[in-house]
């Protein structure tokens, strides 16, 4: 379990950080900027749900499961011997079994897309981010996730870095349930404003 007794340690004053094993890496490291996207779009989520707890109760109980699980997601990218080496060694090193994202939370991430997107009706255009204030929200955590997902490409195309499959599904499927939800939240889509092309010409 974590314990925090102090909150700053002036160990990153050099402009390294630690991650759960191996050595310290500077704060431009991928592996670090993938962290940190993990943890902006989680605050992202925590602040579409002061709108959604409101109107979407539904909506706003998948959404705390997420948030949950983006710590999971961020302890996994933040512990590379848990991806690169093997299950044993990443725990004799560090003294537990490492966490990780497993394939039943990208399944579960599935199941609750086609759950919400059968309440909708089927596009007939792209969707201009906006609309509701918990919409407006949601949009902008999905950007924030698709953002998190180049960081994750990045890092594991990365000679000696790996990210597990079920990491990169996840946040894949995460942005897709963000923008569901923001149509949700948009009364069901119907309140969505449409993309014109060529509108202003």
């Amino acid at each position: 379990m974590v314990k925090l007794n102090k909150i700053y340690t002036r160990t990153g004053d050099d402009g390294t950080t630690g991650l759960a094993c191996g050595p310290r890496r500077r704060k431009d490291d991928l592996r670090i900027i993938a962290c940190g996207d993990i943890d902006e779009l989680n605050a992202a989520i925590g602040l579409a749900r002061l709108y959604t707890a409101l109107i979407l109760p539904e909506v706003d109980a998948i959404l705390t499961r997420i948030q949950n699980d983006l710590f999971d997601l961020g302890a996994d990218i933040a512990t590379p011997d848990a991806v690169s080496g093997s299950a044993g060694a990443a725990a004799a090193n560090l003294g537990y079994e490492p966490l990780r994202i497993i394939s039943t939370q990208v399944d579960r991430l599935e199941q609750e897309i086609d759950a919400l997107n059968e309440e909708l009706e089927p596009l007939r255009s792209f969707i201009l981010p906006g609309g509701s204030p918990a919409a407006a929200h949601l949009h902008m955590a999905r950007t924030i996730a698709r953002r998190a997902e180049r960081s994750m490409v990045a890092l594991a195309a990365q000679d000696g870095e790996i990210v597990s499959d079920p990491a990169l599904h996840y946040i894949n499927r995460l942005s897709d349930l963000l923008f569901v939800a923001a149509r949700i939240a948009n009364n069901q889509g119907q309140d969505d404003i449409l993309w014109v092309p060529a509108l202003t010409r």
